[in-house]
């Protein structure tokens, strides 16, 4: 299924007269019968009982319709060239290329302080530990904003000119940052920084979703996009670790705006995505080409959508599904608990690297590179599995039918592994240990993380496929508000914990909390059959399916009609031959 809430993907051949220019026409007395015709199957639910059934909460998510009698919509066919998800492998590669450069670019500049932080507080004169945090932790609080207004938004605009804006403003400020003349200044800059650089974070899933409609292929896309997410804080104090101390703390600003203005030179050939954009462009070209077809519109031109309702239903959109569907909720905790740990270590390896074994900035910079393999170690974990998966699709296994067994396994793989990388390193990191040994704790610690995220934001992705830039910008949101928390009190808990009490208790937390991949293998089908969004979702998936059947069926009759007719003309122009 499309990002679309009108496309209708259409299989029958180009014949009819409203076929042109390989786009479907429909006009609108047609898609009125149609909807007639709809109407007298009870078997699925008519748009009409929206408001009074599961469908009514799509009605709170999308914009609202308004019918222009006598104009003809336009829609996809199946093979349209197109459509993003009938291009070419080597535009969607090109397409994950560079959204990943796009998430790298964002991520850098997370963590790009850690290690210069003793050095931009020194140099402003900052002596309380508590804003030591500020200039990460004002960034994340930028994450938290970010994708409730990008991802929902990209849903409304398409996808390629938000990014563009977006990520031009970050590099802008990026710059700023560089330049900052005092210790607000660059607080104020790094805040609108992350508010710009969670564009790519909420965007990418959508771009993804759109691009891939294989879900094993949109799963691979999805895998080298985490594995990206996570590689970007941990290059950051390798950065920052090295330029601060030797060329001065603006340098590590300087390097990673030389990165994003290479970056965005790459981003001006990313190509929108989002299919109702490219189906409104095609309706404007059409008119523009042939002013007697001056009603020709797409399903977007169609929508209504005032100030309020873009509030209230659009930029809502990731508010409303963490607080009402019970699976994005736990996701989200779960997924903002790892965040904050990962976001927790940029304190905690300078007090055991530094603090405990006398590395220098640099040097505990190339301590996260364990955390690094680890996180590439999970990507062909990751592919195996997806081979696992298409194997049991092929023989029509009945348990790869369901989201939680297809996706889940690997966050019961990741959770205990994150778990006992926790102990490992609070246990081992001690006086007369040599910091080899908690080093290689990042290793788990790096592996287990990118399972989870793997699982569970794929998970999500399945379950909201059509908006899962907002379910991502949901998720997005509520772990970067713990990742802008629990910061605050590492320190403070490393301090009066120890190593071993603080990585103790993080571990505990989450030894709870990783028993919910295992609930919803247990109980998720139940969980989503209680799931209004879900059951909304699944119903007008049918009813779209329906619906091409239907036009199948119907346009196939035409043909068997007008193929008799062509007979019967034949027979009757046929002289007979004399004996």
């Amino acid at each position: 299924m499309d990002g679309s809430d009108s496309a209708v993907l259409d299989e029958s051949k180009d014949t009819s007269n409203h076929h042109r220019a390989g786009q479907i026409i429909l006009s609108s007395t047609e898609m009125n019968r149609q909807e007639e015709e709809e109407h007298l199957d009870s078997s699925l639910p008519d748009e009409d009982d929206m408001d009074h059934d599961n469908l009514a909460v799509l009605d709170q998510v999308r914009s609202r319709t308004r019918s222009r009698p006598g104009y003809e919509t336009i829609e996809w066919k199946v093979d349209d060239a197109e459509n993003p998800k009938n291009w070419p492998k080597s535009k969607k590669h090109m397409v994950t290329a560079l959204t990943s450069l796009l998430v790298l670019n964002s991520t850098i500049g997370s963590a790009l302080p850690s290690l210069a932080i003793p050095f931009i507080t020194a140099y402003f004169g900052i002596a309380s530990q508590e804003q030591h945090v500020l200039p990460i932790s004002v960034f994340l609080v930028g994450y938290v904003f970010g994708p409730l207004i990008w991802g929902p938004l990209s849903e409304h605009i398409g996808r390629r000119n938000l990014t563009l804006a977006t990520f031009s403003s970050f590099t802008l400020l990026t710059m700023g940052c560089a330049l900052a003349p005092s210790w607000p200044a660059l607080l104020v800059l790094r805040f609108f920084a992350g508010v710009f650089a969670a564009s790519p974070i909420a965007i990418v899933a959508g771009i993804l979703a759109d691009v891939f409609g294989d879900a094993r292929e949109r799963g691979r896309a999805f895998g080298i996009f985490m594995v990206v997410t996570t590689l970007g804080p941990l290059i950051s104090p390798i950065i920052s670790g090295y330029t601060a101390d030797n060329i001065g703390w603006r340098w590590a600003f300087w390097v990673n705006l030389m990165f994003a203005g290479a970056t965005l030179a790459c981003v001006l050939f990313l190509p929108e995505t989002y299919e109702p954009v490219l189906l409104e462009r095609r309706a404007r070209r059409l008119r523009a080409q042939d002013p007697e077809r001056n009603k020709v519109v797409a399903p977007r031109e169609l929508e209504e959508t005032d100030l309020r309702q873009l509030l209230s239903v659009v930029l809502a959109r990731p508010l409303r599904m963490l607080f009402t569907e019970p699976i994005v909720a736990c996701c989200c905790a779960y997924l903002g608990l790892v965040y904050a740990v990962f976001y927790m270590s940029f304190q905690a390896y300078p007090i055991i690297y530094q603090g405990l074994y006398r590395l220098s900035p640099g040097e505990t910079g190339l301590t996260y590179l364990s955390v690094a393999v680890g996180a590439a170690v999970a990507l062909p974990i990751f592919w195996n599995w997806d081979g696992v998966l298409a194997r049991a699709q092929a023989r029509d296994a009945a348990w790869v039918r369901r989201e939680e067994y297809r996706r889940l396994p690997l966050a019961c793989i990741g959770g205990p592994l994150f778990v006992i990388s926790l102990f490992w390193m609070g246990w081992s990191a001690r006086p007369g240990v040599h910091f080899v040994v908690p080093l290689l704790a990042g290793i788990p610690f790096g592996m287990g993380m990118i399972l989870i995220f793997f699982a569970i934001l794929n998970y999500l992705v399945d379950a909201y496929e059509i908006f899962a830039a907002s379910a991502n910008a949901a998720s997005s949101t509520s772990r970067s508000i713990l990742a802008v928390v629990l910061p605050f009190a590492t320190t403070r808990m490393f301090d009066r914990l120890g190593i071993a009490g603080a990585c103790s208790l993080l571990g505990g937390l989450l030894a709870v909390m990783c028993v919910i991949p295992f609930i919803f293998i247990w109980k998720g089908e139940a969980i989503r059959a209680r799931s209004k969004f879900c059951v909304a979702l699944r119903e007008r998936s049918e009813k779209l399916a329906r619906r091409a059947q239907e036009r199948r069926l119907r346009h196939e009759r035409e043909e068997m009609r007008e193929k008799a007719r062509v007979d019967a003309q034949g027979l009757q122009t046929v002289e007979p031959q004399e004996v």
